[in-house]
């Protein structure tokens, strides 16, 4: 074979090598297309996620808002009505005791005309005990006011207040109360006045 056919064989084979042989640059070309259009539509996906999560955010900040001046009208409502609601007891909570006295006080009107027109000295006597029996019965069944026992009793400061102390011969008297010149009471078992007591030594 003369040297001018090796050449040209070599050469043949060289361009058929070229041709088996992928365009590396071309490769990564394509590569480099194909990645551009995936980021391309990623990046619109992302966007709508994030814009999702922008208006969930702020619908749940709204919502929250909504709440919050709820809870602060009620508790300014609340707040306003609890102030009224003071002060009327504070005005009218001696309402129920006064209306539960008046009666009392009727009585004591029609016993003070009777005594205008009568000279029966017992019937008047009667008529005012009976008022007094009806008022200390008001005072204990609708307020819980009962009177201290006093005399006869051990001096007990719990309940007494000694005004005085007066001999006596009787051992059995001494430490006792002799008088009750004022009576005590209590209301629903607590002193709201102490019975002022002499008491014998």
């Amino acid at each position: 074979m003369s040297t001018r056919n090796k050449v040209h064989k070599q050469d043949k084979q060289q361009e058929n090598e070229w041709q088996e042989t992928p365009d590396v640059s071309m490769e990564q070309e394509k590569v480099a297309t194909e990645d551009t259009q995936v980021t391309e539509e990623a990046t619109p996906n992302a966007e709508e996620t994030l814009q999702k999560q922008v208006d969930e955010l702020t619908e749940q900040l709204a919502t929250l808002n909504d709440k919050y001046l709820r809870q602060m009208a009620e508790f300014d409502n609340y707040r306003k009505r609890t102030m009224k609601e003071k002060a009327e007891l504070i005005l009218n909570g001696s309402e129920k005791s006064i209306l539960s006295l008046l009666p009392v006080v009727d009585d004591m009107e029609r016993a003070i005309q009777t005594m205008k027109n009568s000279s029966d000295v017992e019937a008047i006597k009667q008529g005012i005990d009976l008022i007094y029996n009806k008022f200390l019965s008001i005072l204990s069944s609708q307020h819980g006011v009962q009177p201290i026992d006093a005399i006869g009793q051990t001096l007990n400061t719990d309940y007494h207040e000694a005004i005085a102390v007066v001999p006596t011969p009787d051992e059995n008297a001494k430490g006792k109360i002799m008088d009750c010149t004022k009576t005590g009471y209590t209301m629903n078992d607590k002193v709201i006045r102490h019975a002022q007591v002499v008491v014998g030594e």
